[in-house]
């Protein structure tokens, strides 16, 4: 159902990845709501806390279009979360960061995160848990 003819991934392993991706997101899902956000908007909080970047840059992490963007910059500006600066290289571009009440929220919806993941780890060991982070960053970009 999700593989390319010439595929070669291992289906238990493709039914693997997409439950636990489903789970992950479900999970994700319920913390954003639990602070009146999207998914999206929990994405684009965590894209800021390490970042500044420009709209555009900002849509191409997300895979939005500059208009979607703009759109959830202003409902995350209107909440106090985040601001848009002129950029310091380019006059017309802006750039996106998050505000000091940005920065308060993340600590605590990180460890609201981290509470709502860690029982799908918990039967793992110390070791598998490293092992499964590695393999996980091994198949980022």
């Amino acid at each position: 159902m999700f593989t390319r003819p010439g595929s070669e991934l291992d289906p238990e392993l493709l039914d693997a990845l997409v439950q636990t991706s489903f789970a992950v997101m479900a999970r994700l899902s319920q913390a954003a709501a639990a602070h009146d956000m999207s998914l999206t908007q929990l994405r684009m909080l965590a894209i800021l806390r390490d970042r500044q970047p420009k709209m555009a840059e900002l849509a191409r992490y997300l895979g939005l279009d500059r208009s979607s963007v703009s759109g959830l910059i202003d409902r995350a500006e209107k909440r106090g979360l985040v601001q848009r600066t002129s950029s310091g290289d380019d006059g017309r571009s802006v750039r996106v960061s998050l505000t000091a009440d940005g920065r308060r929220l993340d600590p605590g919806l990180t460890a609201e995160i981290a509470g709502l993941i860690a029982p799908m780890t918990h039967s793992l060991t110390v070791a598998e848990r490293q092992r499964l982070a590695g393999l996980l960053g091994r198949m980022l970009p």
